[in-house]
């Protein structure tokens, strides 16, 4: 058995590497997919148009995956390459920590876990295999080291004034794109709402409170109980508007829906969803939350799958994008395309311009068009975001006022 024995560790470490190799792409490949269903003939005058933009979407979850951001991949939906041929100025990258084994969108319990097995094949730190704020913190300095190895064309968005500066480069050299960290679910606090300040000092500038399970925070529109906020949670929605953190409920029960919108005093969005006007679902709002929504200045950022849309497809978006502008007002509402979310899209990052097409097939205006495709992100973000550190005064409650 002794002689055998180093035959067996290296045959394990052989099967290991191999993993390490080949699993992850192959699981990236089967979950975040380009389905091209319902593209639209786009115009010169949308390409034109499209041009022009400040292209921002509110949801990305790139950075769970075994990619490296600044290379084009054959595989996914987004990476800078991808971004910038889009014309896309902004993206939000969301953290992805947790989720439970048979995901579905009706109810899961939080006693399994997938994302473990994907980090540690994937090859992430030791820190990260038993820690969710541990696995936000790595995600975050995949960012800002993507942005440190080019930064002529990633730059990582934090303050008012880091958008300010970008602003000003990208009007003289636009082939770059910025991201602004968020994060899905604050089960990655690990229960402590001390670890909101070292997500904070991370570069997290939006939070989810949930993901597709209840967690110590608040209720989840998937869990067992899709209960509301928890007294923790109470305490993290102070504190993260304290900071100058974007409250985002997206996946949040209704419940949690109510009990935030009840206390918040700055604006809130919704990163990714769809309405439930145009596509029935536990997660997608009625026209009385997009009227609360929008009355506390935020946003809902509209999806391109099939849980947000129903039917895939530009126009089911454009649809949705004109329900929730009629019901919220066009300066309450924005793209959540949801990529790289393990979901099937009709487009990658690069063909954005079928969004432009779709909205003015919808019968949107130029400048209407330019308000939803990513004017409204940039004007929340310039009035919301801290201007340059958490030493400073916070934003006054408010201080983004609906119309």
């Amino acid at each position: 058995m002794k002689r055998l024995l180093p035959g067996l560790l290296a045959v394990l470490l052989l099967a290991l590497l191999a993993g390490r190799a080949v699993l992850p792409g192959y699981v990236d490949r089967q979950m975040n997919v380009v389905a091209p269903t319902g593209l639209v003939a786009v115009s010169e005058e949308a390409r034109r148009l499209h041009d022009a933009l400040f292209v921002a979407d509110l949801h990305d979850d790139l950075l769970l995956w075994d990619r490296d951001p600044l290379e084009r991949a054959a595989h996914g939906h987004t990476d800078v390459p991808r971004l910038i041929e889009g014309n896309v100025a902004l993206q939000v990258f969301s953290a992805v920590t947790k989720t439970p084994r048979g995901l579905n969108y009706e109810r899961n319990d939080a006693d399994s876990d997938m994302v473990t097995p994907l980090v540690i094949v994937q090859g992430w730190p030791l820190r990260t295999w038993t820690s969710l704020a541990e696995r936000a913190l790595y995600q975050a300095e995949r960012l800002h080291a993507a942005a440190a190895r080019a930064p002529d064309r990633l730059v990582v968005i934090e303050t008012r004034d880091d958008l300010s500066r970008y602003l000003a480069r990208r009007a003289r050299t636009p082939a770059m794109t910025a991201g602004l960290l968020a994060i899905e679910g604050l089960h990655a606090l690990d229960g402590d709402i001390a670890t909101l300040q070292r997500l904070y000092d991370a570069g997290y500038r939006m939070m989810g409170l949930t993901h597709f399970f209840d967690n110590e925070v608040a209720g989840s529109a998937h869990g067992v109980a899709r209960g509301g906020l928890t007294a923790l949670g109470r305490d993290v929605v102070r504190r993260m508007e304290a900071l100058g953190i974007l409250v985002d409920l997206a996946h949040a029960s209704p419940q949690t829906v109510d009990e935030v919108l009840a206390m918040a005093t700055r604006p809130v969005v919704v990163s990714h969803t769809g309405v439930q006007a145009t596509c029935p679902g536990p997660r997608n709002l009625t026209d009385d939350q997009l009227r609360r929504i929008a009355a506390t200045g935020g946003l809902v950022g509209i999806g391109f799958w099939d849980g947000a849309v129903c039917e895939i497809g530009p126009r089911s978006t454009a649809r949705a994008l004109r329900h929730a502008a009629d019901v919220a007002g066009v300066r309450h509402v924005a793209l959540g395309s949801d990529y790289d979310g393990a979901t099937t899209v009709p487009f990658d990052a690069a063909d954005l311009v079928q969004m432009t097409q779709a909205l003015l097939d919808e019968g949107f205006t130029p400048d209407e068009v330019r308000a939803i495709m990513g004017g409204n992100v940039l004007r929340l973000l310039q009035a919301t975001l801290p201007a340059s550190s958490v030493r400073e005064s916070p934003p006054s409650p408010m201080s983004y006022p609906p119309e």
